[in-house]
């Protein structure tokens, strides 16, 4: 089945080479030039994957990627701006972003951060049950959310895949390089390492008691991190 993107863009010669570039790629394109033609294309159909820009003539891709959240939390949104200070990064990954990149940028390298995150989109056919627990800490796996004693937790598409990853591994430190493999691609070259610290900043934040002295998402100096695997928490 085609996978169809919707990117909403204004720059007309942005347009023209994405288009070309992700049509080249085997990926049917619509194009939204305003936030309002974004939201008349979501109510015809839905996407495989959102490429959003940040600033619009009549509003911003911040917005739509809430809109779309509200609906859908598993669609891959990546934003495209020229905004690379951490607070609008964590806007984004706040408002529901799996990645974002910084224009300008190589075509190549959006390429492949859309093929990950197709990739990942979906639940791997490689999990043996439907749900991860550790203590009070529930995992639905085809649900896409997470609870903790009993509350539900609101989580980002890459916070959830990425406490899926150490849960999964409780009690093992998981490598840097080895979370930016399994939640990108590659090597992980093509992500700021800063963009998994704010994951981890904001997990802690929603799921310690004290962020500041974690008792269960752990820091490894030198090496990665671990979920510290206990029968109540």
């Amino acid at each position: 089945m085609e996978q169809t993107i919707l990117l909403l863009e204004d720059d007309a010669d942005l347009i023209d080479g994405l288009t070309y570039s992700l049509q080249r790629e085997g990926y049917a394109v619509d194009v939204a030039q305003t936030v309002g033609a974004a939201y008349d294309c979501l109510k015809e159909k839905s996407y495989s994957l959102l490429l959003l820009d940040v600033t619009l003539p009549d509003g911003n891709g911040m917005d739509v990627c809430r809109h779309v959240r509200e609906r859908d939390k598993r669609v891959p949104i990546i934003f495209l701006t020229a905004m690379d200070e951490e607070v609008n990064v964590i806007r984004g990954l706040d408002g529901g972003a799996d990645d974002y990149i910084t224009k300008p940028f190589k075509l190549g390298e959006l390429c492949s951060r859309i093929r990950a995150l197709l990739r990942r989109s979906g639940i791997s056919g490689e999990d043996s049950a439907n749900r991860l627990t550790s203590g009070p800490l529930s995992i639905d796996l085809l649900g896409g959310s997470a609870s903790l004693q009993d509350r539900p937790l609101e989580l980002t598409v890459g916070e959830y895949r990425l406490l899926c990853l150490l849960v999964r591994n409780a009690g093992q430190t998981v490598l840097r390089n080895t979370i930016l493999d399994a939640l990108w691609d590659g090597n992980g070259s093509f992500v700021d390492d800063n963009t998994l610290s704010v994951y981890i900043r904001r997990l802690r934040e929603k799921i310690e008691d004290n962020p500041s002295h974690p008792k269960y998402l752990l820091t490894v100096r030198g090496f990665g991190y671990k979920w510290k695997c206990e029968k109540n928490f």
